[in-house]
């Protein structure tokens, strides 16, 4: 079963990112560095083009610990196989990507992420507009230096990522009210889509 489902996951998606990068780009060129703006008119077509109660117009900011790098998220969209988060900070942070069974694409609003591998002796540089594509099943190392948030679009098996995104806290920051509240709007995402049929 889980074999036939993973060959036909794009029977389940709502989402895809080319129009994602395309609503970027169109957020960016008519808000410039004016995030919030930027955001609210992302928010704002996707709603429309997605009515029913996929889109979480709440922002309910969040604050996130995952592979030593720290910042905020929004989510917008979560089920069983795609979310759909603001991810940022307006310090900068760094840390590990985790090692994911979803292909996850990293929209730049604002700012610029770095991003290394292996054996390259030059980073991966992913200013506004850009995105950067992290592949199913690898990993490298990022930075965003000062102020930097994106649109991240993952795609795949969810489910199976949100050990990541909770073992720093469990294991780390101890900052139990925030892993509450993230488990608490991930789940209501989740099963909320659930129940509309969105798997």
């Amino acid at each position: 079963m889980y074999l036939f489902l993973d060959a036909h996951l794009d029977w389940f998606y709502i989402l895809n990112p080319t129009d994602l990068h395309d609503l970027s780009l169109r957020a960016i060129e008519a808000h410039g560095n004016d995030t919030a703006a930027v955001v609210a008119f992302i928010t704002s077509e996707l709603s429309e083009k997605l009515p029913g109660g996929y889109i979480n117009l709440d922002e309910e900011w969040i604050f996130n610990n995952a592979g030593g790098a720290m910042g905020a998220m929004y989510i917008i969209h979560a089920s069983i196989t795609e979310y759909l988060i603001i991810f940022g900070t307006a310090v900068g942070t760094e840390g590990h990507t985790g090692r994911h069974t979803a292909d996850d694409y990293f929209h730049i609003l604002v700012g610029t992420q770095l991003a290394y591998t292996p054996g390259s002796y030059v980073p991966e540089v992913y200013p506004q507009g850009s995105v950067h594509h992290l592949h199913r099943g690898t990993v490298k190392q990022y930075k965003m230096e000062s102020a930097c948030f994106a649109l991240e679009y993952a795609r795949g098996w969810i489910p199976p990522m949100l050990g990541f995104g909770f073992a720093d806290g469990l294991t780390s920051t101890l900052d139990v009210p925030t892993l509450w509240r993230m488990t608490w709007v991930t789940l209501r995402e989740m099963v909320s889509n659930l129940a509309r049929g969105k798997l």
